[in-house]
């Protein structure tokens, strides 16, 4: 290899940038961080920027990017401070960029993940919204652009290493029955169903096994996020709703199963830690060392399985509803999604109400074609209004 693989980790001070910068500092010889963005937390980014001396930094407003940029010329680095969107896809699509970790929470990772498909770059795709949002638009750029997806989720990672090399021809045509999706469960898998009404933000972010943003986290407890990725799950691997089967497992540690027609049922496990799936990806089709510790079976001791409750994870449900449905619908069940969650992050909601503003989101806007990307942010702010506008009617 002639230099480093330079990389821009999108979303870098988050749990999945900062396990990328793990990895990638273990193969100084094989990777270079190129482009490290960070959106609140800029002494953290700071740090980050000492320590991996990127090409350029970006951040979300221009004061910011001033404070940065002198706090980078004091500690004698050359990084260049970029501003907002822009920045951020100047930073995806820049020619001597090799691969994009795209790891921006939401549906801000959008149009960034957008510009680094589009420029052919390699990418790692740990935001989940790109595809739930705009999967049939987002997977014609790959196609059209001859970029390579890779997937960071560790259940579509480990779908994507049971899948035989040729599933882009369809399922059926490479004999898979079915995509089996684990989930933990999360918190909230015994809690008595009275006691849901009032559990709060940190009950709901103290996930048993994966150390998470407060916002996946939420996700998780509800199983929005599995119901997220099912609709990725889709368009990852041309598959329909009825092919991808949510299964609860607690432990972990199978983080998702192909069943296949002969009967073979190919399981991808290993302990819970991100940087699997990361390094993965960042050296397919080759393997790394991830600092991952084997997996220990002999502790694991067993390996439970159960079906998902959609009376205590009605968020789930309304993923299905959405995937089934397709075009503006996946789109107006992220942005409703993500108006509730924040409001009961803020203590303005309860938890079981996030469901309820997002199905009522989707009871009053009907589902409509999105052949461009407009079309779906105009979708994705609709959804917005009308989750807003249900906080302002109840006094939130």
């Amino acid at each position: 290899m002639s230099r480093p693989q330079q990389i821009s980790v999108l979303g870098a001070t988050g749990s999945i940038g900062l396990s990328t910068l793990d990895v990638i500092a273990r193969h100084p010889e094989r990777y270079q961080a190129f482009a490290l963005s960070g959106f609140t937390r800029l002494s953290e980014l700071l740090a980050l920027c000492v320590r991996h001396a990127p090409r350029f930094a970006v951040v979300p407003q221009a004061a910011a990017a001033r404070s940065l940029q002198d706090d980078l010329r004091a500690a004698g680095l050359s990084t260049r401070v970029l501003v907002g969107e822009e920045g951020l896809c100047q930073v995806a699509a820049d020619p001597e960029v090799d691969a994009v970790m795209a790891a921006i929470v939401g549906a801000a990772g959008l149009r960034p993940t957008l510009a680094a498909v589009e420029a052919g770059k390699k990418i790692l795709l740990a935001n989940k919204e790109a595809l739930v949002m705009s999967g049939a638009l987002f997977m014609q750029a790959v196609r059209k652009s001859g970029s390579v997806l890779l997937p960071i989720d560790s259940e579509h990672n480990a779908i994507f290493q049971c899948m035989p090399a040729d599933f882009a021809r369809g399922l059926s045509s490479v004999g898979v029955r079915r995509i089996l999706l684990t989930a933990s469960g999360g918190p909230f898998r015994q809690t008595p169903m009275a006691e849901l009404a009032h559990v709060s933000p940190d009950q709901a972010c103290a996930h048993p096994n994966w150390s998470m943003g407060r916002k996946i986290s939420v996700d998780s407890a509800s199983m929005m996020n599995k119901g997220l990725e099912l609709i990725e799950a889709c368009w990852l691997f041309d598959a329909k709703p009825s092919q991808v089967e949510v299964v609860i497992h607690p432990q972990s540690v199978i983080h998702s199963l192909v069943d296949y027609v002969d009967g073979s049922v190919l399981a991808q496990l290993g302990n819970p830690d991100m940087r699997t799936p990361i390094s993965n990806a960042l050296a397919w089709p080759e393997r790394i060392d991830s600092g991952v510790p084997p997996l220990d079976l002999f502790a694991v001791a067993r390996l439970d399985f159960q079906a998902p409750d959609e009376e205590r994870f009605p968020c789930l449900r309304l993923a299905r509803q959405a995937a089934e449905a397709g075009n503006s619908a996946p789109a107006m069940l992220n942005a409703a999604n993500e108006v509730a969650v924040a409001a009961f992050l803020d203590g303005r909601v309860r938890y079981l109400e996030i469901a309820s503003i997002i199905e009522e989101t989707l009871n009053l806007e009907p589902v409509v074609a999105v052949d461009d990307l407009e079309a779906v942010f105009t979708a994705d702010a609709k959804a917005r209004l009308l989750a807003e506008q249900w906080l302002s009617r109840h006094g939130r």
